[in-house]
C-alpha cells in the first residue's frame, strides 16, 4: 500500500471480512484519480481519490474521505464489502419472505376466519339473488 498503510491488525480484519463474503483481491479493479474539495495542494496534485470496483457484482465505490491514498484504500474496501453483505442480506430476505409469504398461505383458516368467510359469502349470494332478471309470471 502507499506511505499510509493501515496497520496490520485492520489489515487482517479486513482480508477476513472478504474470505467471509467470498470477495477476492482479483475481482477488484483499482484506478485512483485526483480528488476534489478540502485538503488544499495534496489533494490537487496527487491521486488520492480510490476508485474501486468489483468486477463479478459491477458494484462501485469512490473513496475521498483523507488525505491520503492508503487510507483511502481501506475505506473503500470497507465500502464495497458493506454493500456487497447488504446485497446478499437483500436476497436473503427477499428468499425468507417468500417461503414466509408461502407457509402463511397453506396455513389453514381459523374458526373465526371461516365463519366470517361464509358470512360474506352468503351476504354476497343476497346481493347477486336481486340481480336475477324478472320472470312475467
Amino acid at each position: 500500500m502507499s506511505l499510509f498503510a493501515p496497520s496490520p491488525e485492520k489489515e487482517a480484519q479486513l482480508a477476513a471480512r472478504m474470505s467471509e463474503l467470498g470477495v477476492r483481491e482479483s475481482d477488484l479493479e483499482e484506478s485512483f484519480v485526483r480528488s476534489a474539495g478540502h485538503g488544499g495542494q495534496n489533494v490537487n496534485k496527487t491521486a488520492t481519490c480510490v476508485m474501486l470496483r468489483h468486477k463479478p457484482t459491477g458494484m462501485a465505490v469512490k473513496c475521498q474521505e483523507t488525505r491520503h491514498q492508503g487510507q483511502n484504500r481501506l475505506i473503500a474496501r470497507r465500502l464495497l464489502l458493506d454493500k456487497i453483505s447488504e446485497r446478499i442480506q437483500a436476497r436473503r430476505d427477499e428468499a425468507r419472505s417468500a417461503s414466509e409469504k408461502v407457509r402463511r398461505s397453506n396455513r389453514p383458516r381459523s374458526r373465526g376466519a371461516k365463519r366470517r368467510m361464509l358470512a360474506d359469502k352468503s351476504r354476497r349470494a343476497v346481493k347477486k339473488s336481486f340481480r336475477r332478471a324478472v320472470s312475467d309470471a
